[in-house]
């Protein structure tokens, strides 16, 4: 199903376990691995990180995986969780550096929030790292606001919140 398009980019749920996504989420890993030891990743710690972070729940009925592609190529990602409906979780929002400051992220949670409320989500989640400012400053951009803690993650340093309207 295509839930956004632009002029160039294409947002659309595709399998998490799809080659794409597999890409896409190893991509994401091996940039957030590898800012928070603020080092390059090795591929042991991204491997021991996409098993220890399964991403086989979102797919419904337990969520969903979106591929952006921007000029038909696949160059960003987002998923979402429906852990607690009407509230769910955004993860994995990710745009690779080539297609970066070219509008993805807002795309990206766009389209996640369009799906969402297709599925009857009323309250988006997310909470990041501290040392993601581009990604802190993209959601307030977006609406979100920061909320009370709401996971015990050991990585989560800054929770976010959006009431979405139907």
């Amino acid at each position: 199903m295509e839930i956004i398009t632009t002029r160039a980019w294409a947002v659309r749920d595709e399998p998490v376990d799809g080659a794409t996504a597999s890409a896409l989420l190893r991509d994401y890993y091996t940039e957030i691995v590898g800012r928070y030891h603020r080092r390059p990743a090795e591929p042991a710690e991204v491997d021991a990180v996409l098993a220890e972070e399964s991403s086989d729940d979102l797919r419904p009925p337990t969520g969903l995986f979106l591929v952006g592609r921007y000029g038909g190529e696949p160059a960003g990602c987002v998923g979402l969780r429906f852990a607690d409906l009407p509230v769910a979780e955004i993860t994995r929002v990710y745009v690779r550096p080539s297609a970066r400051r070219r509008g993805g992220g807002a795309q990206l949670l766009d389209a996640v929030e369009a799906a969402a409320l297709a599925y009857g989500v009323t309250t988006v989640r997310l909470d990041t790292r501290h040392d993601l400012v581009e990604a802190r400053a993209l959601y307030a951009r977006q609406g979100y606001h920061e909320v009370a803690p709401f996971s015990v993650s050991p990585y989560a340093e800054h929770w976010f919140e959006k009431r979405l309207r139907g």
